[in-house]
């Protein structure tokens, strides 16, 4: 499923994030950065939280969680909007620096699926930031997105979401 969006931006899914983390674990890494969108499993591994584990709102960590080269999210892809502007700015603001690499490698944003979460924020990203797409709103740049991604499904929430606060997400 993995898919280049731009020359500085992949797509992917869970399995796409366990290649590309086993290929830069052996110094072969392809990856100016890696954006996971997804709370599980790797928001709650990388901060050790699950089953009888929580993570409190409260934790400094709670929306996003930054190693070097990785940016971790805390996001579900429910059918009502639950997602907040600050999560995307941190991912957009991931992806800015990801697309300055020296060394001219893309960034990779997986979810689970590949088919809601991840090519949103590159979606967003493209419009947003990168000037790829129309900034008009979530309606018109989706539009043109998907004569990049044709298989683009966003769920309901995140269609709700960016529908109703594209003009807050810078």
């Amino acid at each position: 499923m993995l898919r280049e969006v731009t020359p500085t931006l992949w797509i992917g899914g869970e399995t796409d994030c366990a290649a590309a983390l086993a290929m830069q674990s052996v110094g072969a890494g392809k990856w100016a950065g890696i954006l996971h969108a997804c709370k599980y499993p790797c928001h709650a591994r990388i901060l050790g939280y699950g089953g009888k584990v929580k993570l409190e709102s409260g934790h400094p960590e709670y929306l996003a969680a930054l190693r070097p080269g990785h940016l971790y999210l805390n996001v579900i892809d429910p059918p009502i909007p639950l997602f907040r502007v600050e999560t995307f700015t941190r991912a957009l603001d991931f992806l800015d620096a990801c697309a300055k690499d020296p060394l001219g490698r893309p960034a990779l944003v997986h979810c689970n699926q590949a088919g809601s979460r991840a090519p949103s924020i590159a979606l967003v990203w493209m419009a947003k930031r990168a000037e790829l797409l129309p900034d008009d709103s979530f309606a018109v740049a989706r539009e043109v997105f998907l004569t990049r991604v044709p298989g683009y499904v966003p769920g309901a929430g995140l269609v709700a979401f960016l529908t109703e606060r594209w003009k807050e997400i810078r």
